[in-house]
């Protein structure tokens, strides 16, 4: 990254810098996998991020924030203009977080704490260290959100929804998607719940939101991104939105527009 505002970097072990600041990147910026040996947590104060591991990807719009566990595998996708803020977290504070990657909703205090400790260097020695336990303690207490998007192992299960990646728009039934991938309308619904546990539909519908907040990010009105996106009509489409993301798509726009005035 190349950040617009404070960037900090403390080595603890020479083979990887301690990274800490924020940045404006451009919409479709990716970073490729990689990995870290401390903990990482990512806040897009404007804009949206998708962090991809070998469990699936995590969708983060401008009110969640993801955590990578030491060491995971990861790749991060930017949507929209977006203003990220990069927070490492020291070994010793990582078993205070989940053992795998998560997405958590930012209250307003995380917010303003997260702004404060990305925007300018560290004034008096151990604030840095003072802010983060006050990040520690926000998210103790902050359930897991459900943006999550698990991939499969099953072959079967793996084609069926590449065939979802391909096009989350597509209409087709369970039972339809079975026999395009040589596996029956049981198996695949089996499947779903053991493997990823959750239904056929909450997957797509998932899928779907996943796509949805790029496109509104991009400026693609909510009545263009629910038809896009596979919904019949714009209220079930916001209906969908707001029990996934917590907020409407139209005040999910307003508050880009806000954060990037």
């Amino acid at each position: 990254m190349s950040p617009a505002r404070h960037s900090s970097t403390v080595s603890t072990e020479p083979e990887e810098p301690i990274l800490q600041g924020g940045a404006w990147l451009p919409h479709g910026f990716q970073l490729a996998p990689h990995s870290h040996l401390h903990g990482q947590l990512v806040y897009a104060a404007a804009g949206a991020l998708a962090t991809a591991t070998e469990r699936g990807t995590w969708v983060a719009p401008a009110n969640r924030a993801t955590w990578t566990p030491p060491r995971f595998a990861h790749s991060h996708r930017f949507y929209g203009r977006t203003d990220v803020r990069l927070v490492t977290v020291p070994l010793d504070l990582c078993g205070e977080f989940p053992q795998h990657p998560s997405v958590f909703a930012v209250s307003p205090l995380l917010r303003e704490t997260l702004l404060a400790m990305t925007d300018q260097p560290e004034r008096r020695p151990g604030a840095h260290r003072r802010l983060l336990a006050v990040i520690v303690d926000e998210l103790a207490d902050t359930a897991e959100t459900s943006l999550h998007l698990p991939e499969p192992a099953d072959d079967r299960l793996r084609a069926a929804t590449d065939l979802l990646h391909e096009d989350p728009a597509r209409p087709t039934t369970l039972a339809e998607l079975g026999r395009m991938v040589g596996a029956g309308e049981r198996t695949l619904s089996r499947l779903f719940h053991t493997e990823l546990s959750m239904s056929f539909h909450r997957w797509r519908t998932t899928l779907r939101i996943h796509l949805a907040l790029a496109h509104l990010t991009g400026g693609m009105s909510v009545t263009e991104t629910s038809l896009a996106c596979g919904w019949s009509n714009p209220s079930s489409f916001i209906d969908a939105f707001t029990e996934v993301v917590g907020q409407t798509p139209g005040r999910y726009q307003a508050t880009l527009r806000t954060a990037q005035k």
